[in-house]
């Protein structure tokens, strides 16, 4: 069984993809090399750090909030029409605007889908209650918190 899909479907599933795979990668806490990170290890820092965002969460900080992608969504819809705009005239000038505007909308929405996976907009947002209670957290056990990746 052999199923036609259009470029613009196939486009479309593609870029999906991304934002499903990119989404999933969760921002962590970088650790400066103090003496007590030294002293106990990568292992055992991980094992830290898993332990104070589960305390985080049971306080009832959520690690993420969702408008990541919600405004991933918002800026991607907002190219698409100024590509569909954009298109139409370039159709126009061809003579077929439909054709033009299909064109633009795909390209713009694409555009705006990589330029906020460039500037990270796509990623999940984490919760700055969040990062204070796991930075706090592992401050208490010895560690320094020199940001988030």
């Amino acid at each position: 069984m052999v199923i036609n899909l259009s470029k613009t479907t196939y486009i479309s599933l593609l870029l999906s993809s991304i934002l499903i795979i990119t989404s999933c990668a969760r921002p962590r806490p970088v650790l400066y090399p103090n003496d007590h990170f030294k002293e106990v290890g990568t292992k055992q820092s991980l094992q830290d750090i898993q332990k104070c965002r589960e305390m985080a969460e049971a306080a009832g900080a959520n690690a993420t909030v969702k408008n990541g992608a919600v405004k991933t969504v918002e800026n991607s819809v907002a190219s698409a029409g100024m590509g569909a705009v954009s298109g139409v005239v370039g159709g126009a000038i061809i003579g077929d605007a439909l054709k033009g505007a299909t064109i633009g909308a795909a390209s713009g929405a694409a555009y705006g889908l990589m330029q906020d996976f460039i500037n990270g907009t796509a990623r999940q947002v984490t919760n700055s209650t969040y990062i204070n209670f796991v930075n706090r957290c592992l401050k208490e056990a010895g560690y320094d918190v020199e940001g988030w990746e």
